[in-house]
C-alpha cells in the first residue's frame, strides 16, 4: 500500500509556498519538504491538523491511498 501525500496540490490551490506554510504551521522548512515530496514514514495527528487549519482543508485533501498493484500468479 501507499499512501501519497498531495501536500504540493493543496498548496497550489491555496497559493501558498512552503516557507508561508512553514510560518503559518510552525514547522520547519525541511520537515514540511519532507513531507511534501513523500519521503515522511509518518505523520503527527497535530501536524496534520495544523496544516489543515493553514490550507482550509480536510486530511483527505492531503492524504490519498493508492493500492499497490498486484503480480498475476
Amino acid at each position: 500500500m501507499a499512501i501519497i501525500v498531495n501536500l504540493d496540490v493543496m498548496m497550489a490551490k491555496r497559493k501558498m509556498s512552503l516557507s508561508q506554510l512553514s510560518e503559518k504551521v510552525d514547522i520547519t522548512l525541511a520537515n514540511l519538504s519532507i513531507l511534501k515530496n513523500n519521503k515522511a514514514k509518518a505523520v503527527r495527528f497535530s501536524t496534520l491538523e495544523a496544516i489543515c487549519s493553514a490550507l482550509d482543508c480536510q486530511p483527505g485533501d492531503i492524504l490519498e491511498f493508492v493500492p499497490e498493484k498486484e503480480e498475476p500468479s
